[in-house]
């Protein structure tokens, strides 16, 4: 399946997968044999992986571009030949004619800049989770892959599980018949949040760019140990919270299998302390899905909070996560579980690489490659030849890949939602208009949709 051509993956995809997955035509097909010269932004944590990943992939690294000079010079010995940038718009600005795709692999808040910036240039795009950290710029992401006919994939891995493959298939089969309820949980964070911003200042690194790292976002003054580098995710100007980090990752499989589309209702329903610039410790918020293509209306439960913190974490009701308990012995710091009219889906990791059913009237889940009700449902979404290949072929031969812009913008669109409603309190009932991007009975919940960028970090 690894060799299909794009006709043939559309021809016998499009049916099973649903609307949530789409076939954007790529104008610009390098060809097979063509090289594909890459610019990666943002070369530490995961651009770490992101760029190694591209050049085993096939891509010809020719810049790299990190806020911090040793993070640069780490990588510049992998890469001795790639151009050296601590500004991504100085990349664009000074060596935009020089590479055909690019990376980004930033702290959540430089991903739309990035992106779109890139895209608007018209170079392929891989862009980490979450997509972006506003719904406003996965929406322009989203509309300039398409306008652009560009080939683009988010980073989140899990889409080229087989088993998350698989899960859609059964579910979409409708083994367990109708969906009625998902419920997702993450043992995130596990980085500082639900604090208050620490006083003061520390001298800047001689090695790190704070203006540039600080972007789109207010200035504020660099603190040692406080923000870089891994601290960033649970502050609001730099972040998206244990929701955006994970819900990437373990709502992916259930998003394309029960083809969720916009919500009309999303609601903070109960949180730990809340603090003006940090997310919460712990939280449950409520989605609610209408109708779609057949399917009853959903509601959708995800909760956060890490069991190893001082505050007990929001999860699932007992009766709703009996079996798992008895499966496992205790109920998982992470996984989705699907509850249908005829029995349950659960995914028991971040990625949706494994899953079991259990149906009405068993005890015990098993295994949903091993479940007798799981074994005539045909294989109808071709499986992956990696999660980075899949992006390289698309820019080669139009192969479209999983987790393209089509589907993860819209992914990471809905997702951000959570985050809007997390800002603006617990206990407030959101009515969404999703394809404009507004309430239409709540208009403090329109303010987070877009970011005023600081002056100089324009898109």
């Amino acid at each position: 399946m690894n060799s299909l051509t794009r006709r043939s993956f559309l021809n016998r995809t499009s049916l099973a997968a649903g609307a949530t997955l789409a076939f954007p035509y790529v104008g610009n097909v390098l060809g097979a044999n063509d090289r594909i010269d890459v610019a990666c932004i943002g070369v530490g944590g995961k651009g770490d992986s992101d760029s190694t990943n591209a050049a085993k992939a096939g891509g010809n690294i020719v810049a790299i571009c990190d806020v911090d000079l040793n993070t640069l010079a780490r990588k510049a010995k992998q890469f001795p030949k790639a151009k050296k940038f601590q500004d991504y718009r100085r990349l664009f600005d000074e060596f935009g004619d020089h590479f055909d795709a690019v990376t980004v692999s930033t702290p959540d808040h430089n991903h739309g800049v990035a992106g779109i910036r890139a895209m608007k240039m018209g170079k392929h795009c891989f862009c980490q989770k979450p997509l972006t950290q506003t719904v406003w710029e996965a929406r322009q992401m989203r509309h300039l892959a398409n306008q652009k006919k560009l080939a683009t994939q988010m980073g989140n891995q899990g889409s080229a599980e087989p088993g998350l493959r698989r899960a859609v298939e059964v579910i979409q089969a409708g083994v367990i018949g109708k969906p009625l309820e998902l419920h997702v949980w993450s043992n995130r964070p596990v980085w500082p949040q639900g604090i208050e911003r620490p006083k003061g200042s520390d001298p800047v690194p001689s090695t790190l760019d704070w203006d540039v790292w600080l972007g789109p976002a207010p200035w504020r003054p660099f603190k040692k140990g406080v923000y870089h580098t891994f601290k960033w995710r649970g502050w609001y100007d730099f972040g998206t919270g244990a929701l955006g980090d994970m819900a990437c990752h373990t709502v992916n499989m259930p998003f394309r299998a029960l083809k969720l589309g916009y919500p009309t209702v999303i609601e903070n329903e109960i949180t730990s302390r809340m603090y003006p610039e940090t997310y919460p410790l712990t939280s449950r918020i409520r989605f609610e899905f209408p109708e779609r293509e057949g399917l009853p209306p959903l509601k959708f439960w995800w909760y956060d909070g890490n069991p190893k913190g001082a505050i007990a974490p929001l999860r699932p009701p007992a009766h709703v996560t009996r079996e798992i308990v008895t499966m496992m012995g205790r109920l998982p710091g992470s996984g989705a579980l699907i509850v249908g009219s005829k029995g349950k889906v659960f995914s028991p990791d971040d990625y949706g690489a494994r899953f079991y059913v259990v149906m009405n009237g068993e005890e015990d889940y098993v295994d949903g490659n091993k479940h007798p009700a799981c074994k005539d449902v045909p294989v109808t979404i071709p499986r992956s030849p990696g999660h980075v290949v899949e992006w390289f072929n698309m820019m080669k031969n139009g192969t479209p890949a999983y987790s393209n812009f089509d589907i993860a913008a819209y992914l990471a669109e809905v997702i951000l939602l959570g985050c809007v409603a997390l800002r603006v309190g617990e206990g407030y009932r959101i009515e969404w208009d999703g394809p404009n991007m507004r309430s239409t009975n709540l208009r403090a919940a329109d303010r987070f949709v877009k970011r005023n960028n600081r002056p100089g970090w324009g898109y």
